[in-house]
């Protein structure tokens, strides 16, 4: 009689794993791919904001311009998808990223980089770029098809192959930006520049040179995350909305500047928004984001990871 109420616990216990396990891995591996997309992207912009000191509200239409030229370069390749998506994830980056080195050179160049003037000059990058994609691309969603469809099988479940892609090709695009900043020639110019930009110059680094590249930088950053993501998403004009802010709450979270910061941040909105979708609802992940933002602001203003001013 004893061993009645063990076993029944044990029962009730494997009853639970085999219905909430699924769930929970699933909603984890989504949180996974959103974390690995939304890392990219904020890190374009903490890149731009914390060495340029430059709030680029039109860092989502680059988002969404990568998306965009996705579909038009995978659409006019014949061939097998993996042939035009390669060719998107080289060649819409760099189409991106002149865009946003002709707008730097035109625009935040000519406004000497002042805080506010280039947020409501980059207000105005946004809806131009919105109303030109509009024009030119118009205002369907259009899907993309995914370089390759091998399903991976994962306890209780298949899982797409191509999502775990994303989060290999994020990790390692990651950690090639960390080698950069860390232990190249390029990162340290980079560093200068934003802990002081007036001494760099002084030192002879061509500071308006730096501000193109990493402008150019971060655009080319959320280029590529919009290239990984819309084969399991599709290409639409008002697509930059939800990653630019998005990318606000993680640099905000993560702190000013912050590569360490960026990718925690990331995971942990990404992860909390997959698995609170999944058992609760989309709402109330956006409102727990929210909350995480406030308690951050007012118990750490610059960041889990960034360095407070002084």
């Amino acid at each position: 009689m004893a061993g009645r109420p063990e076993g029944g616990a044990s029962r009730i216990l494997l009853c639970l794993t085999m219905h909430f396990g699924p769930h929970l891995l699933l909603a984890a591996l989504e949180g996974l791919v959103t974390s690995a997309v939304l890392a990219l992207t904020a890190l374009g912009l903490s890149l731009v904001f914390g060495v340029m000191r430059v709030v680029n509200v039109a860092h989502g239409e680059f988002f969404m311009l990568g998306a965009v030229l996705t579909w038009a370069i995978s659409t006019a390749i014949p061939g097998h998808p993996t042939v035009g998506f390669l060719a998107a994830l080289v060649i819409a980056p760099l189409i991106v990223g002149a865009i946003a080195l002709v707008a730097e050179r035109l625009v935040l160049r000519r406004l000497n980089y002042n805080p506010e003037a280039t947020i409501v000059a980059t207000i105005g990058m946004l809806y131009i770029i919105q109303q030109l994609a509009l024009s030119f691309y118009g205002p369907e969603a259009r899907p993309v098809e995914p370089p390759f469809s091998y399903r991976i099988l994962l306890p209780w479940f298949g899982y797409s192959g191509y999502k775990l892609s994303i989060i290999a090709a994020s990790a390692l695009l990651l950690v090639l930006t960390w080698l950069v900043l860390t232990h190249t020639k390029i990162g340290l110019i980079m560093r200068a520049t934003q802990y002081d930009s007036e001494t760099a110059q002084a030192f002879g680094i061509p500071v308006d040179r730096v501000y193109a590249g990493v402008f150019s930088l971060g655009a080319m950053l959320a280029a590529v995350a919009a290239v990984l993501i819309v084969p399991i998403s599709q290409a639409h004009y008002l697509m930059g909305q939800d990653p630019l802010l998005l990318s606000f709450i993680v640099v905000i979270i993560g702190g000013l500047g912050s590569l360490r910061g960026t990718v925690v941040a990331a995971v942990l909105i990404g992860l909390s928004d997959g698995i609170i979708s999944v058992f609760f609802s989309p709402t109330l992940a956006k409102i727990i984001a929210t909350l995480l933002v406030a308690m951050v602001l007012v118990f750490r203003p610059q960041g889990l990871f960034g360095t407070a001013s002084r």
